[in-house]
């Protein structure tokens, strides 16, 4: 199994990073796991911005010369993995940007004239770990599950992406204490996942 980690957070020192470790750590345990590549959207320097004029067209997105290799890695990945922290409400803007640019007509899904596209994506899993400083309960009962809405209908399952599974952890910079427990349970998990 091909696993593709985007992993989304400015600083190496936070819980989101240690997440990433675990999940690395878990992957590279896991022997249905063949190769795990990480794309770390700041530390690559990942362009979230879209730019659409006469010489860039919304509909050409999907043919993005400097997308490419993105693009590879995405078809590459058999389970993509989403890590993040949740600031207010919704992951950050450099994700949102990546999802913007990358999960494109052409690309992602395919309009056939239906109620909905043809999500060109199928067969793929994916993991969306997130992590915040408010009340775990928050996005639920304030936002309507908001974010998990954006992730699971919005984007992956409109793509093709059927299986979607959220570790969504709240509370987690007053609860140090549980941190090393919460970390454990991701690496657990991905010891034993399959696809």
């Amino acid at each position: 199994m091909n696993v593709l980690i985007i992993y989304t957070h400015p600083n190496r020192q936070s819980l989101s990073h240690a997440f990433l470790q675990r999940t690395i750590q878990g992957c590279q345990e896991n022997t249905e796991v063949d190769e795990v590549k990480v794309l770390d959207l700041y530390k690559e320097g990942f362009d979230p911005v879209l730019v659409f004029n006469e010489q860039r067209r919304r509909r050409d997105m999907h043919k993005e010369p400097s997308l490419e290799g993105y693009r590879e890695r995405l078809i590459w990945a058999e389970k993509i993995i989403f890590i993040y922290p949740i600031w207010w409400g919704r992951p950050p803007a450099m994700l949102l940007g990546y999802i913007d640019r990358m999960f494109a007509s052409g690309f992602a899904y395919q309009d056939k004239g239906g109620l909905l596209p043809e999500g060109l994506l199928k067969g793929k899993s994916a993991v969306c770990i997130s992590v915040m400083k408010g009340p775990a309960l928050y996005p639920l009962f304030w936002l309507n599950n908001a974010h998990k809405v954006l992730m699971r209908k919005a984007l992956l399952q409109y793509v093709g992406i059927r299986s979607v599974k959220f570790f969504e952890f709240g509370n987690m910079e007053s609860a140090k204490g549980r941190q090393e427990q919460k970390l454990e349970r991701v690496q657990r998990y991905f010891q034993a996942v399959s696809h």
